[in-house]
């Protein structure tokens, strides 16, 4: 038989050379992309880290000082009116001349005019005015002028577009709108508007709108007293000197001005204050002077922290405020139950609002007597 019959293949042991590389190549870059992705992974974690534990270029103080001092609204005290200019003393007549004495008889003695005071004259004979009237006790309050506020906005130390407070005051309406641009999300802007009464600044309407979702409004309603929201169905008491989220901001920047000396560290300032869906009382305590960080340079002001509103309350405010630009707002940092942080910082001149050549209309004409002077202007951004 021929041999090829008999004949077996030879058994092979695997796949042919070139099939074993192909099949290796893959596996090779799955291994790289794997630990390039591990590294990129590990490089965002660290910066993240970073960022989060960096400290801030304002720190703040862990614990407020001890309370020393409690306000409550008051009505605003009545100016005390000018004294009245005393009238000019009238010319005393002159004497007569007396006529000549003889020799041997004693000189009279002197007349003495009109306009000479006598030892026991009472003092309005004398043309003084009369001490003035004591002023009734209550708050001193000068609510700033108008003006267009810009602020750097920063989301947990990271820097976002310029945020605005666009503030109006004719002496009897205010109007003010808060808009802080925020990544992905959308602008959040706050507006609120009313009149100026007796207490000081007296919102009508508060509005929020957060991103792209319909704004919730809150109503004051003098005639009934009582707060209504459109996000809940039910109503609370309006309190006097009643303010809602951003009004408070500028009443408290109104009452520091009317009286900065006042606000002393550990003095406490309550309000009652209406968010979107309800009313609650905040206690703002001043903690002091501090040295801001902004745009412009570094700027003093004055350091006001709100205690906490109930036990295990974890969202913060702190506001500062300064006499170089009028007891404004220089900084303003929320702080998130979550840990998050939204900061305003002052991106405008040191210079308060209404001086001219600043652009900014002119407001009310109350300003603070003891304000301090405006500082050096910096460049503008």
């Amino acid at each position: 038989m021929p041999s090829f019959l008999f004949h077996r293949p030879r058994p092979t042991s695997g796949e042919p050379p070139d099939a074993a590389s192909d099949s290796t190549a893959p596996r090779r870059w799955w291994r790289w992309l794997l630990a390039a992705l591990l590294v990129a992974g590990l490089h965002f974690g660290a910066m993240k880290w970073i960022d989060r534990n960096r400290p801030p270029a304002n720190p703040s103080p862990e614990t407020p000082p001890v309370q020393i001092e409690l306000l409550t609204p008051k009505l605003v005290a009545p100016t005390p009116p000018a004294p009245a200019p005393a009238p000019a003393p009238k010319p005393a007549a002159p004497a007569p001349r007396p006529a000549p004495a003889p020799a041997a008889t004693p000189a009279a003695a002197p007349v003495l005019s009109a306009a000479t005071p006598q030892p026991d004259a009472p003092a309005a004979a004398l043309g003084a005015a009369a001490p003035a009237p004591a002023a009734a006790s209550g708050d001193r309050i000068s609510v700033p002028p108008s003006g267009e506020l810009r602020y750097d906005t920063l989301v947990n130390g990271m820097m976002n577009q310029t945020g605005t407070i666009h503030w109006s005051n004719d002496g009897q309406h205010y109007q003010m709108v808060v808009s802080i641009p925020l990544p992905f999300v959308g602008p959040y802007v706050y507006s609120s508007k009313g009149h100026i009464d007796g207490f000081g600044i007296a919102p009508e309407q508060y509005s929020e709108q957060r991103g792209r979702r319909a704004a919730d409004i809150a109503i004051f309603n003098r005639e009934t007293k009582q707060i209504v929201y459109t996000k809940t169905p039910q109503s609370q008491p309006l309190a006097d000197g009643a303010q809602d989220r951003i009004s408070v901001v500028m009443q408290l920047s109104s009452l520091v001005r009317g009286a900065p000396d006042k606000y002393k560290p550990g003095v406490t300032r309550r309000f009652s204050v209406a968010d979107n869906d309800s009313n609650e009382i905040w206690s703002i305590e001043t903690v002091g002077d501090e040295n801001v960080q902004a745009r412009g340079g570094f700027a003093t002001a004055r350091h006001f922290t709100r205690l906490p509103r109930k036990e295990g309350d974890r969202r913060k405010l702190d506001i500062w405020l300064a006499p170089s630009i009028g007891w404004l707002p220089v900084r303003i940092l929320q702080t998130e139950p979550n840990g998050m942080q939204i900061e305003l910082l002052w991106a405008g001149t040191l210079a308060p609002p209404g001086v001219p050549g600043q652009g900014t209309a002119a407001g009310t004409s109350n300003a603070p007597e003891d304000a301090a002077p405006a500082a050096p202007q910096a460049d503008k951004p």
